[in-house]
């Protein structure tokens, strides 16, 4: 599977520009989803010096990944040509509808000890 995971606010607990502590259970469930075989496609906003920072934080943490912002080549034949927006079979980002479950929930959810679930929110 291919999943597509942001980077602030998401594997880290800091706010841009800066980077935090790595998000409790980040670590642990990154490499648990690398060795399971998935392809990881770190999915930021950062670039030049910050993503410079960023990739030398996930290596200094641990946290394995296969493209920062780029494709799975695998997936590029499916679409003919190399789009805009990455394509993943999930992505996981702390702006998501319901919110960023704990890193815990999200490897149970994508290696499918759990089923998913949505939080809405009616408004008045």
């Amino acid at each position: 599977m291919i999943i597509a995971i942001d980077f602030d606010g998401t594997l880290h607990t800091g706010e841009w520009p800066e980077i935090g502590a790595p998000a409790p259970g980040a670590i642990k469930a990154m490499q648990r989803l690398k060795e399971d075989g998935h392809f990881l496609i770190i999915w930021t906003c950062r670039e030049g010096n910050y993503e410079a920072r960023m990739v030398n934080w996930l290596s200094e943490h641990g946290i394995p990944f296969d493209a920062i912002n780029e494709h799975d080549p695998v997936a590029l034949p499916a679409f003919g040509y190399e789009a805009r927006k990455v394509y993943a079979d999930i992505y996981i980002d702390d702006h998501n509808l319901g919110g960023l479950p704990s890193w815990h929930e999200i490897y149970d959810i994508v290696s499918g000890k759990v089923k998913p679930y949505l939080i809405y929110k009616f408004l008045k």
